[in-house]
């Protein structure tokens, strides 16, 4: 998936065969999207369905899942997250299928289930910073996240206790001026990160790409979401709770 993941694992399961499997299952699921989600892969189910190569309904049906949370998300954001953008390419003005801004959260959404069968053991999965986390071991602090200042990576900003829930934070630090206004095309300027903590990875990651684009509104739209809290941090150094 272009991205570095990594797990943590502490309590009965952390470290025995059980956990080895399901560390394996997980990584052949993710290896799986990555052939079906790829923008980069000529061969990959997205990329021949953005060619009209393929229909719709010929596709894993995992597809027309991350396509309907897409849809769902544009109407949600007011048009500033799609996963359809402006192309890079060309000068004729025309749009790319590009479904990654969904389709990272979903997936370690869907790999982090295969770690409920360690009773008894708190689970991290995190994939290019963004994570799912869980807690079930006896007497456990549950986890604690830093979220680093995006001025200054080496530092951390803040720690959010998370017990059972997600973590998702988009910004340009790490990639750059990657996200823009999906409707507008512009790329934010008065916003630094985004960090939202939810109870699903998938919506978590979707609402801080979406704040992301929204720049100055962010925080006045991620108000309005129900069962969100975390951190903007805007790029003259104050930072909102929400």
């Amino acid at each position: 998936m272009g991205m570095p993941i990594s797990l943590a694992l502490r309590g009965r399961h952390e470290a025995d065969d059980l956990a080895d499997a399901a560390w394996t299952n997980a990584v052949h699921l993710l290896q799986q999207v990555d052939r079906v989600f790829s923008t980069y892969r000529d061969d990959s189910w997205i990329s021949r369905l953005a060619r009209g190569e393929v229909r719709l309904a010929d596709c894993p049906p995992g597809v027309a899942e991350v396509l309907d949370l897409g849809e769902r998300a544009r109407r949600e954001s007011d048009g500033a997250f799609d996963v359809r953008r402006t192309s890079d390419r060309g000068e004729d003005g025309g749009t790319v299928l590009d479904p990654s801004g969904v389709v990272k959260g979903w997936a370690i959404a869907r790999a982090a289930e295969l770690f409920t069968c360690l009773d008894e053991t708190d689970v991290c999965l995190s994939a290019g910073g963004d994570m799912v986390c869980r807690t079930a071991a006896p007497g456990s602090p549950g986890w604690r996240i830093g979220i680093e200042d995006p001025a200054d990576p080496s530092r951390v900003l803040a720690v959010v206790p998370v017990r059972n829930g997600a973590v998702a934070t988009s910004g340009a630090t790490h990639r750059g001026s990657h996200v823009r206004h999906a409707a507008t095309g512009t790329v934010p300027r008065s916003i630094a990160s985004v960090t939202v903590v939810a109870r699903d990875l998938t919506w978590a990651d979707i609402d801080a790409t979406a704040a992301y684009a929204k720049d100055g509104d962010a925080l006045a739209w991620l108000r309005t979401r129900p069962g969100r809290t975390g951190l903007v941090v805007w790029t003259d150094g104050r930072t909102d709770l929400f």
